[in-house]
């Protein structure tokens, strides 16, 4: 009797004097549908405790597969979001801040306050991702196209820079697409969980897009293959949500 471990599967397979290459055959086929029946669960059952909520999912857990895997967004969802938002509710209970919006608690942040760095940017930044993805295929167009083409030279250009950042990001940390007080659009990155719309940091602005660089968001799949994994992002970004964060930020 052989066996075969999945999280949470165990699966015993008989062994027999049939030929290799139909054990082989048999072997990962009932592996692949074990993983097809694997349920990850309800994002909207996932509740925070305290002011800040969960955003909430406009998708399932595996919908983004085979770009995003169902079992990393469980776990992102559910543990590391779920974690930076009970973390972020217990730094600014009792405090002004929680009478704050998490856009005035990141903007007048205080650097040195690092639970509340860590956790408000852990909560703003993966709520804005979560936003920016979609099962469905998207493209940019309108204002937004043609501004990406007056500021990069082409939407070949654009995505060319913003992997590059993505990739360059020394660790864990964030590639950023940001509207700039210039009006013009930007590429950064920034480390751990900070983002643009803190002071102090190399690249300021209104965030349109992110992408995650931390290791819980790609390993499982791509495992040391980060550039596999942001060339995957292109393919479930919704741009329909990226134009209209665009327009808000312009006006």
């Amino acid at each position: 009797m052989k066996r075969f471990i999945l999280p949470g599967i165990l699966i015993a397979v008989a062994s027999c004097h049939c030929p290799k290459t139909a054990q082989t055959q048999v072997t990962s086929k009932t592996v692949t549908e074990a993983m097809q029946k694997e349920n990850w669960g309800n994002p909207n059952e996932v509740k925070a405790q305290g002011k800040f909520q969960l955003s909430g999912l406009p998708y399932g857990y595996s919908d983004l597969e085979p770009y995003i895997d169902g079992r990393t967004m469980s776990i992102h969802y559910s543990k590391h979001y779920l974690g930076y938002t009970n973390n972020l509710n217990k730094a600014i209970a009792g405090t002004s801040l929680e009478n704050q919006t998490i856009e005035q608690i990141l903007t007048g942040l205080d650097l040195n306050n690092k639970a509340v760095r860590n956790n408000a940017g852990g909560y703003y930044n993966h709520t804005l991702f979560w936003e920016v993805m979609t099962p469905k295929q998207t493209s940019p167009k309108g204002a937004l196209l043609s501004k990406i083409n007056a500021d990069f030279g082409s939407f070949e250009n654009f995505k060319k820079q913003f992997a590059d950042a993505a990739a360059k990001q020394f660790g864990s940390g964030w590639a950023w697409l940001v509207v700039g007080k210039d009006g013009k659009l930007h590429i950064g990155d920034t480390s751990n969980q900070d983002n643009p719309l803190m002071p102090g940091m190399d690249i300021q602005g209104t965030p349109i897009l992110a992408l995650d660089v931390w290791e819980h968001a790609y390993y499982l799949k791509y495992q040391n293959q980060r550039p596999k994994y942001i060339d995957a992002f292109f393919s479930v970004i919704n741009w329909d949500v990226v134009a209209q964060k665009y327009q808000k930020a312009i006006q």
